[in-house]
């Protein structure tokens, strides 16, 4: 191994500790900033904005155009990663004399993999299911997807989804899979609905005939969830087949016939479906005698599931989730006079990570320890 006077400027910079308390510093920077954000942004969106994202940027007032001003966390945190890897390849003694410090410092390398892990991976649904209903299905509660559904067979209905990153953008949504051609004529992220003698004429079809939609701004608050609305029409060939207003805050059914098949139009919270069923047998809420503050939030459920040959109970509770194949269900709220049990559902191919690094830190000190103990009674 290179001494380090004889490494490249480059390499060396990369491993200095220099630039580990520039990066602590910025990021120490982001925490406070993303801490006073959540006033106005909201949990979400100040994580968003300030942890997990290249840089921070600025807007001008009245201007679209996003200057960057500050590193985001996800730059900052790889830095810390490739400083951290540079520092232990070059700055560590490469014996057993050293184990402690290397399995120390593999641990921290896997903490950091496990953040970006979460933060690019992990999905966030939540599954709200009444007393004797059975669900196949988690839906996102910050993002929306627009939907044909052909509602022909009674039995089920065939969904073609459309995420709002591509109806968002006015034009032409073609594909192969959808029958029709769906034009968005216009779109707001955020809007009012209000009934109207007199609307803005863009509506051919459906509750847009009586209702108007106002741009309102964009929400922040973690209780609050925008009203998108988008004006579409359905397009056959070159001939039209009305214009809809459809938002998440509309719950009637809007659609069309063709060719013999019946469809329905929405824009709904985004859909994760499960191939398995889960059934709420009974949701028990219980609170400590004589007081009205809460003991326990439990839901009995029928997990089902045919291909895996799966058909048991399972309890779920605040401190007790159920884990299956890949997704965890937690006991979140409840509603409807105790009928109605919500469970966050958390997909997280790197849930395991912080775990298996904090046995790693743990041992590491453990060696570390051991291993300076041992040197000092042979020096005695």
């Amino acid at each position: 191994m290179a001494a380090p006077k004889d490494l490249p400027p480059a390499l060396r910079f990369l491993s200095s500790l220099e630039l580990t308390i520039v990066a602590m510093s910025a990021l120490m920077v982001l925490v406070v900033a993303c801490t006073l954000a959540q006033v106005h942004l909201g949990t979400f969106g100040a994580v968003k904005v300030y942890i997990r994202s290249t840089f921070v940027y600025w807007s001008p007032e009245g201007s679209s155009w996003r200057v960057p001003v500050f590193p985001g966390g996800a730059l900052v945190g790889s830095v810390l990663l490739a400083n951290l890897l540079a520092a232990h390849w070059l700055g560590l003694e490469r014996s057993w004399r050293k184990a402690g410090m290397w399995t120390i410092h593999l641990g921290l390398i896997l903490l950091f993999a496990g953040e970006f892990v979460t933060g690019a991976f992990q999905v966030e649904s939540h599954l709200a299911v009444e007393e004797g209903q059975t669900k196949s299905y988690s839906e996102e509660s910050r993002r929306t997807e627009l939907v044909l559904l052909d509602t022909t067979d009674p039995a089920h209905d065939k969904v073609y989804a459309v995420p709002v990153e591509l109806f968002s953008r006015l034009g032409d949504i073609k594909d192969s899979k959808l029958p029709v051609t769906l034009r968005v004529r216009r779109f707001l992220p955020n809007a009012s609905l209000e009934d109207a003698a007199v609307t803005d004429g863009l509506a051919t079809q459906g509750v847009g005939l009586g209702v108007k939609a106002f741009e309102a701004p964009v929400v922040s608050r973690d209780d609050e969830a925008d009203q998108v609305t988008a004006y579409v029409e359905a397009l056959d060939g070159g001939r039209s087949l009305g214009t809809w207003l459809l938002s998440n805050g509309v719950s009637a059914a809007q659609g069309f016939s063709l060719a013999g098949r019946s469809y329905q139009l929405a824009i709904r919270p985004v859909r994760h479906y499960l191939p398995y069923t889960l059934t709420l047998s009974k949701f028990h809420h219980d609170v400590y005698p004589g007081t009205s503050i809460p003991k326990n939030f439990s839901s009995q459920v029928r997990l089902s599931d045919p291909v895996k040959g799966q058909e048991r109970d399972v309890l779920i509770s605040m401190n007790n989730p159920l884990r299956y194949q890949g997704k965890t269900f937690f006991q979140s709220s409840f509603g409807k006079n105790d009928t109605l049990s919500i469970f966050q559902v958390i997909e997280n191919p790197g849930w395991q990570l912080p775990y298996l690094s904090c046995m790693l830190v743990t041992l590491g000190l453990f060696i570390h320890f051991m291993t300076r103990l041992r040197g000092g009674m042979k020096a005695l």
